[in-house]
């Protein structure tokens, strides 16, 4: 695949822009190509041209044919121009004008009125796809931010099922989103901080969104124009400080992670006691060893214990009913009712199983914190 790259060169980082995910060569390689095909035309007309230059006369010095009286010959008679000085006289070379310039002559057109073609109607077409994407998109995942956070984030999502078609990540570096968009998902280029950025991303009708922006204060800055465009949306923010998750709570958002401050507790407990550590490490850690994972009860579920799902390999930490958490520990739910989504603990290898896509652990539980006592 092509590097994306390229495409951003002398562009205003900081202006919107989105950029599809690339399955073909991008507008440079297309051209490069182009013009050598087009140029090997040339060059192979004026070979043939030249071999065979007894079979032509040039009408105006009637000297014999030079390389570059063959050159000629090739670039007016391939472009169509024909001034008709230098002419075949020849059997050999007027057949040879038949089978093999003409058809040189069609594919020399068909590159250069298809190139002109594709320059006029690139912001057309790209226009046109833009309308259609967002017309299409149902439920849309926007990730803020595309460094060590917003990578993760990316990865955790798609390994939990969530398609590549329904997240854009926006980001100010042009090579982070062709990052991104290497990996199957939209990118804008542009501040997440300017409005107009996160309408380009579709903020407005998305359905979840995590800010993980490198600095706390461009985070709370992006969470209150998030919540501001997406009442609805559930809101994931990363924070480098414990001071900023209150600021970003207030500023809209239902989860905030204080990476520094869990790090640090991780490290913590690793040192005291290093298999808890290793078995938190593991479950942290997408795509390997143990996940947890929120998904519905299926309907052979229905009317059992949490208990008889440990059977079936997994561990059920909690039941999530009418909004409300009941942890483990509170033994508040005997039985699976409709409706109730369990949070478990299992193998990575059974993910995308009968777990509902994009369902990690707490990202779709209720803003209320708390666990309920009685039910």
């Amino acid at each position: 695949m092509a590097e994306l790259g390229h495409p951003f060169e002398g562009q205003d980082p900081t202006e919107p822009r989105l950029v599809f995910p690339r399955r073909r060569l991008s507008a440079q390689d297309s051209l490069g190509i182009r013009v050598f095909i087009a140029l090997s035309c040339v060059v192979l007309t004026t070979l043939i041209v030249y071999r065979d230059r007894d079979g032509y006369r040039d009408g105006g010095q009637g000297d014999e044919i030079s390389l570059l009286d063959a050159l000629y010959y090739a670039t007016v008679s391939l472009s169509t121009t024909g001034y008709g000085d230098i002419t075949p006289v020849s059997d050999l070379a007027r057949l040879t004008n038949i089978f093999v310039i003409t058809p040189l002559r069609f594919v020399f057109l068909i590159v250069l009125v298809g190139t002109t073609i594709e320059v006029l109607t690139a912001a057309a077409r790209e226009r046109s796809r833009i309308k259609r994407w967002r017309k299409h998109m149902k439920e849309r995942t926007v990730v803020v931010g595309f460094g060590v956070k917003g990578q993760a984030a990316l990865r955790s999502l798609l390994a939990h099922g969530v398609g590549a078609d329904e997240v854009v990540v926006i980001a100010d570096d042009r090579y982070g989103v062709a990052d991104a968009t290497r990996q199957g998902v939209v990118g804008v280029v542009g501040d997440a901080r300017s409005e107009q950025v996160l309408r380009d991303a579709g903020v407005p009708s998305a359905t979840r969104v995590i800010v993980a922006a490198d600095q706390d204060d461009t985070a709370i800055m992006v969470t209150l124009r998030v919540r501001a465009l997406a009442p609805n949306a559930t809101i994931v923010a990363a924070a480098r400080e414990a001071s900023a998750a209150d600021l970003l709570r207030q500023s809209g958002a239902d989860r905030v992670i204080v990476h520094a401050e869990s790090a640090g507790n991780l490290m913590g407990l690793s040192l005291l006691s290093g298999n808890v550590g290793e078995m938190v490490e593991d479950l942290m850690d997408t795509g390997r060893g143990l996940e947890v994972v929120e998904r519905p009860i299926s309907r052979a579920e229905l009317g059992l214990a949490p208990a008889d799902v440990q059977a079936e390999g997994e561990l059920v930490l909690a039941v999530v009913r009418d909004g409300v958490v009941h942890r483990f520990d509170a033994q508040s739910v005997r039985v699976f009712q409709a409706g109730d989504r369990i949070v478990v603990i299992r193998g990575s290898h059974d993910l995308g199983g009968t777990g509902t896509p994009g369902t990690v652990a707490g990202a779709s539980a209720p803003r209320s914190p708390g666990t309920a006592r009685a039910q």
